[in-house]
């Protein structure tokens, strides 16, 4: 159900029934590495390029996502996924390999609570029974299309992130056991003028923020209403940013409530990853391996995870464009409360 100018408001309330997060060796020294499903020893997973190791990825937690929900793949009704290679063609060859009615979408790093926010409304107005939703990147691939190869070896500056080698899927039910999604908001495109693609989290930030604002007031809540709330990918500087404008716009979250996946998946003291951690990977699999994990456990009741996503591409880029950027919020609950 629309509520106010941007937000749903789910009132089946979707069961999340299965997850799955699967990552690479550098995201499974982190702090999260317990949480997370699978954790490969190495970035090509036996493949031969990096494309085709970050289609495995994804392969594997879809296909453990719907084996967590205790279902086959042929009783998918769709499957909804998104990443971030040139026409997402990970998620495509996935949906290939699943055989089910697929729905790519490109929500840049956004992708992961794009896709669950729409795979809730496909279970909420009954258009489906089972729905799969996920997101995946891979370091090597997305270095490589966006900025450097990493065997160029090329210096960055601190604004830098790191991009998560790392997929999560979630299989959403008409009803079962596990977390419900409550609710979600669509954000719009906010561009600030940056071209930097070493400064994602400066340039998502905005965005962020206006998509949280728009969630308070579309549903008449404060931030009072959620024990966390986790934008996607912002990283330190980000982060930082975003922490400033919620007081310049006098938006009242606390800081203890307020995190951002992009600081929660690596260990800044003992691994080189400048400002944090970026990419679809990274919001999904913290999600669905460590947040719905505390959320299972009582730690929390309601929590607000907001995907966070730069909307540029090479050619954009090349012709002197600056980064348009989005985020989407979902609401998750706790399935006993």
């Amino acid at each position: 159900m629309l509520q106010g100018y941007q937000s749903w408001i789910y009132e089946n309330q979707p069961t999340i029934i299965g997850t799955a997060a699967v990552v690479g060796p550098f995201e499974g020294q982190g702090p999260l590495g317990d949480d997370f499903d699978i954790i490969h020893g190495d970035l090509m997973l036996g493949q031969d390029s990096w494309e085709k190791a970050e289609k495995t990825l994804l392969e594997e937690s879809n296909k453990l996502a719907i084996e967590n929900a205790g279902l086959t793949k042929e009783q998918i009704n769709f499957y909804i996924g998104g990443d971030l290679m040139n026409q997402i063609i990970s998620s495509s060859f996935a949906g290939r390999t699943l055989a089910v009615p697929y729905i790519g979408i490109f929500g840049a790093c956004s992708s992961s609570m794009k896709s669950l926010a729409l795979a809730s409304l496909l279970i909420d107005s009954g258009s489906a029974k089972y729905a799969l939703a996920s997101a995946c990147s891979h370091n090597a691939s997305v270095e490589k299309q966006f900025r450097y190869p990493t065997e160029y070896g090329s210096q960055k500056p601190p604004t830098a992130q790191f991009t998560v080698t790392g997929s999560g899927s979630a299989v959403l039910a008409n009803e079962g056991q596990g977390p419900k999604v409550i609710s979600a908001t669509i954000g719009r495109v906010i561009d600030m003028g940056l071209k930097d693609p070493y400064n994602m989290g400066a340039a998502m930030a905005p965005a962020a923020v206006d998509t949280i604002q728009a969630h308070f007031r579309d549903l008449q809540i404060d931030p009072g209403y959620y024990d966390l709330i986790v934008t996607g990918d912002l990283a330190k500087v980000g982060y930082k940013l975003a922490s400033e404008l919620f007081n310049k716009h006098n938006v009242p979250i606390k800081e203890t409530q307020y995190y951002d996946c992009g600081m929660m998946i690596y260990d800044y003291e003992k691994q080189n990853v400048q400002s944090g951690a970026s990419g679809c990977g990274c919001s999904a699999v913290v999600t669905y391996g460590h947040l719905l994990k505390r959320l299972q456990k009582g730690e929390f009741n309601r929590i607000l995870v907001v995907a966070t996503g730069a909307l540029l591409s090479p050619i954009s880029y090349q012709q002197g464009e600056s980064i348009p950027c989005i985020a989407h919020a979902v609401a998750i609950k706790r399935g006993e409360e």
